[in-house]
């Protein structure tokens, strides 16, 4: 699944994690791979932070790509900026810009690259809630 996103930064957040439900909703029900309620916020999660960044920071368009691989959702976001993003050192009295902290924190892996016009930020999550200890709860 993909999406282009060139409009106002909240109807698009929203619109991001909705086409996330869907997306996972009918690996489940199409494809018959369990997601779990926790894998299902995890997803939406890393897709918002994603998506915020690329609109926030990038001038221009953005595009999202979902996909199922190797017992993974693969999330995908192109943006026009060239800068990648960093991790900033811990700060619990820092408002925002937590969001790659977070996605490394709950991401199997975070892959950045810069490309001939922009970056592209590459997440996994496994689908499976067994590194967390809990078994998978069906949606």
């Amino acid at each position: 699944m993909s999406a282009a996103f060139e409009g106002s930064q909240g109807e698009e957040i929203a619109l991001a994690r909705d086409l996330t439900r869907g997306f996972l909703t009918e690996v489940q029900a199409v494809h018959g791979l369990p997601v779990s309620v926790d894998v299902m916020g995890t997803v939406q999660l890393v897709v918002s932070e994603m998506v915020t960044n690329a609109r926030k920071y990038a001038p221009g368009p953005c595009l999202l790509t979902l996909e199922v691989n190797e017992g993974a959702v693969k999330v995908t976001v192109w943006d026009s900026a060239p800068t990648l993003p960093m991790a900033r050192a811990g700060d619990p009295g820092r408002v925002g810009q937590h969001g790659l902290e977070i996605i490394m924190a709950v991401c199997r892996s975070v892959e950045m690259h810069r490309e001939p016009v922009g970056k592209r930020i590459k997440a996994a999550i496994s689908l499976s809630d067994d590194q967390l200890g809990d078994a998978a709860r069906p949606l």
